[in-house]
């Protein structure tokens, strides 16, 4: 074991008790530097995305490519997450690009899943009267991850697109649907439910044995619930690290201040054990309908307003946490045709910035962490933040 995952083991037992990190295998892992703010992308277009949208792209050393990337264009999202690789790739050879799969939804616009669905229709989960169930929109439905032939789909399916020379790894979606109870018991009942997820960990177990070997696993899985032990950090052993998402609101009767400083604690412990974190947090109002703590979803901004306050409040959220491979992404919506911050580019992500002087020392709500060129006090239970560049 080299120094590195020495000071990694150490510091997790510092900072963690008696529990000890994981080694990451840091070769699948994106670039990072700390001369800039780390930048995560995230994004989703069904048409073909335009020369200037892959220059612009080709910037961030870690891409997402959401559902429906190019389906509109190529015929599907297989074929269209592909094609965007293939020409981010060709701009910026060393940008990692994952594959956007959902580890329980059907989402619409997958040809291989379609074909396998038509195939093996009992492939869909139904509840005890036989009659399937849907997300909230009321069409779209399930994977009965309790039947094998449904997770060994899944497996191959996620291996041929990793197969790619152009694709990186996985992004795993749902898993926290899958995970609390009150989601599937409601809808199939509490025996399903447990088999569901007994299945998913089988799958997962299998993803990090066969893909997991050469390719980045990225899930959305740190999320502060009560029914999660360690704010799902527990699942982390199964992946490279977490994406976050509704992060900064408050919930599950917390304030908001109680709810945030969870997440951070997480986010912090996560990132000095060495788990790559792609954080995405909100620029615009969360919209109506979103379901608390489950779901992040954001309404354009207006970029007369000014934005440059709840911007540098995000930022201070991420750099009180971020260690090496820690990326951010502030946002306003993953659709490139609807956001406003898409293309765009703030100060605050072309300044230097420079590697922590130490980790982040808090009192009672506020958090205060010198970098090399910026000092950052972050006010979580007034919802205030000054970045102090040098």
């Amino acid at each position: 074991m080299n120094f590195k995952n020495v000071y990694l083991v150490v510091l997790t037992i510092l900072t963690v008790g008696c529990s000890v990190a994981q080694v990451q295998d840091t070769k699948k892992f994106p670039e990072f530097s700390w001369d800039t703010m780390p930048l995560y992308m995230h994004v989703r277009k069904n048409d073909a995305f335009t020369k200037e949208e892959i220059t612009y792209l080709s910037k961030f050393p870690l891409i997402t490519f959401e559902k429906t990337t190019g389906s509109s264009t190529f015929g599907s999202t297989e074929k269209g997450t592909i094609e965007a690789a293939k020409e981010v790739k060709k701009v910026n050879p060393k940008a990692k690009i994952l594959y956007y799969k959902n580890v329980v939804i059907n989402w619409g616009t997958y040809e291989e899943d379609e074909a396998f669905i038509k195939k093996n229709p009992d492939a869909i989960l139904v509840n005890d009267k036989g009659q399937k169930v849907f997300m909230p929109n009321g069409s779209t439905g399930f994977y009965d991850l309790s039947k094998e032939k449904v997770r060994a789909y899944w497996l191959n399916h996620v291996k041929n697109e990793t197969d790619s020379p152009y694709i990186d790894g996985v992004f795993l979606d749902a898993n926290i649907k899958v995970l609390v109870p009150g989601f599937f018991d409601s809808r199939v009942g509490l025996d399903k439910q447990k088999d569901i997820v007994s299945g998913y960990f089988k799958m997962m177990t299998d993803l990090k044995a066969g893909v997991g070997k050469d390719n980045l696993l990225i899930a959305n899985i740190i999320r502060v619930r009560p029914e999660f032990n360690d704010v799902g950090r527990d699942y982390l052993k199964y992946f490279d690290g977490s994406y976050l998402e509704g992060f900064d609101h408050e919930s599950f009767g917390m304030t908001y201040a109680e709810y945030l400083s969870k997440g951070i604690e997480a986010f912090q412990k996560s990132a000095q054990e060495g788990n790559v974190i792609a954080m995405s947090i909100g620029l615009g109002e969360g919209l109506e309908g979103a379901v608390k703590g489950m779901d992040d979803i954001r309404q354009s901004v207006n970029l007369n307003d000014n934005i440059k306050e709840r911007l540098d409040y995000v930022l201070a959220i991420f750099l009180v946490c971020a260690e090496k491979y820690s990326y951010v992404y502030p946002h306003d919506g993953y659709n490139s045709k609807t956001s406003a911050v898409w293309l765009k580019s703030f100060t605050q992500y072309e300044n230097k910035l420079g590697a922590p002087k130490g980790p982040a020392v808090k009192t009672g709500y506020t958090y205060k962490r010198s970098f090399e060129h910026i000092d950052v006090t972050l006010d979580i239970e007034n919802k205030t933040a000054k970045l102090d560049w040098k």
